[in-house]
């Protein structure tokens, strides 16, 4: 398996960061980039959507719930529910999977996002050290983790 270039991840950096610029008219700030070792600890709520076909492997979004509540209140949503908080995580993750698959061809093929609430380590399934992209918005931090790989 090829290993991911600067382009392929700066795509998952400027994806969170438009992301988050479009539905909140505030742009995160990236606080780092660098390649995760052992458990890569996130926050209380998760969404992860895998790859296959042309990638392998797969991106993780965790944040706090006090951001997602934030983000959810931005976009006029009543229900701040774990559920709900969980749902907009997993849309996020899915949206992140999305541009990926636009830059990276429709070869690549993308789960139903998996939503997961807890702040358990995330274990690399593809690389040794995945890449991890840290940001801070409103002054909550936040994580993308990108554990993913090019197959030849």
């Amino acid at each position: 398996m090829a290993t991911l270039n600067e382009n392929d991840l700066k795509l998952f950096v400027d994806s969170i960061r438009n992301y988050l610029k479009v539905t909140t008219r505030q742009e995160p700030q990236i606080t780092s980039a660098y390649l995760g070792s052992g458990d890569i600890e996130g926050f209380e709520f998760n969404g992860i959507v895998a790859f296959s076909g042309s990638h392998n492997g797969h991106v993780m979004v965790s944040m706090p719930g006090k951001l997602v509540r934030e983000i959810l209140l931005l976009q006029h949503e009543t229900d701040l529910s774990d559920g709900n908080l969980l749902d907009a995580v997993g849309e996020i993750a899915n949206t992140l999977a999305g541009n990926a698959r636009k830059a990276l061809g429709s070869e690549l093929q993308i789960s139903v996002p998996v939503k997961m609430q807890g702040t358990q380590g995330m274990k690399a399934r593809v690389r040794t050290r995945p890449y991890v992209i840290t940001l801070r918005w409103n002054h909550y931090a936040a994580m993308v983790c990108v554990d993913m790989d090019r197959r030849n």
